[in-house]
């Protein structure tokens, strides 16, 4: 998402219809495979038709190039998750990561993939979501983006905000409802987003159940008036937020207000902002000090997380 251009902003009221349609969706059980975080497995979040878009007809592709120099995914339409297992013993933990793209497509790899093989690699149980998104009448749905005005975003952008924000709170139902199957702490499961799959995952912070309740949550460089908000709940997760000043969609002083209403609400928050790092960099190497980002992540989770809600993890 590195070159991503969105004109205008979007406000959303908060909605709890997006949360009532997962109850019973997650269904999916976990294959009997053991993958490993570089054969990862694949499993959808609904037994059938998405709910909410049974009607759309758009086929998932792939595109490598674009104007974002990256490997993306588009018309998503029937939403999963890529499972990467540790490469070291797994410490319990799990983290559903959602990459961004305007809600026009997913950054899978700086924002996905290379995130989960990383936690992976440190004993976190990875779940990379593709959420729905709007429908590309194009191979390139990054030109497609950049060509819109702000009306037209809004107009295609509202409506798949509240698909996207369910598909997190499925994907979150769904790992704590398998977390035996997975040999994960149901305590310790969080979601992870960024940019646009931060608003994601911000708006899964704000609108769960208890099964769908993330235990942390990590939106970078997110879009915060698109959140689906409203008060900030009273059992609220903590929260790491990170973005650099420079991200050129202006989108700093969003990471700043997140920190702000967690942290008057007396809820648990870590903030970090870079001078340098612009939007979207994700694990991309650009020699600043925002290419070390994650590392930070990797602390504030086993400082925050793993110390204080160590258990006993059956195997």
């Amino acid at each position: 998402m590195k070159y991503l251009i969105v004109s205008g902003l979007l406000a959303l009221s908060a909605s709890v219809q997006a949360q009532r349609l997962l109850a019973d969706q997650v269904t999916t059980k976990p294959k009997s495979t053991s993958p490993t975080a570089s054969s990862p497995t694949v499993v959808r979040l609904y037994p059938g038709a998405a709910p909410g878009s049974e009607d759309w007809k758009q086929k998932e592709a792939e595109n490598t190039s674009n104007m974002w120099q990256t490997r993306i995914v588009y018309n998503v339409t029937d939403p999963t998750l890529t499972i990467f297992k540790p490469t070291v013993a797994s410490n319990g933990t799990s983290v559903v990561i959602c990459p961004g793209g305007g809600f026009h497509a997913l950054s899978i790899d700086s924002e996905g993939y290379e995130v989960a093989r990383w936690l992976a690699a440190k004993g976190v149980t990875c779940f990379v979501l593709k959420y729905r998104l709007v429908a590309s009448k194009t191979t390139d749905p990054t030109a497609e983006l950049t060509a819109k005005n702000s009306q037209q975003m809004e107009t295609e952008v509202t409506p798949i905000i509240k698909l996207a924000m369910a598909d997190g709170l499925a994907a979150v139902g769904y790992v704590r409802q398998h977390a035996a199957d997975y040999g994960l702490n149901p305590k310790r499961i969080g979601i992870i987003g960024f940019s646009a799959g931060g608003t994601v995952a911000a708006s899964v912070m704000y609108n769960y159940t208890p099964q769908t309740r993330p235990d942390f949550g990590g939106p970078i460089y997110l879009q915060y008036e698109w959140v689906i908000k409203k008060d900030v709940p009273a059992d609220a997760p903590p929260a790491f937020i990170l973005a650099a000043t420079d991200d050129q969609l202006g989108l700093a002083p969003h990471s700043v207000q997140l920190y702000t209403d967690w942290t008057k609400a007396k809820k648990p928050a870590e903030l970090h902002l870079y001078a340098n790092g612009g939007h979207g960099f994700g694990m991309r190497k650009n020699n600043l000090p925002s290419d070390h980002w994650i590392e930070l992540f990797g602390t504030w989770l086993e400082k925050t997380v793993n110390s204080e809600q160590r258990t006993a993890i059956s195997k």
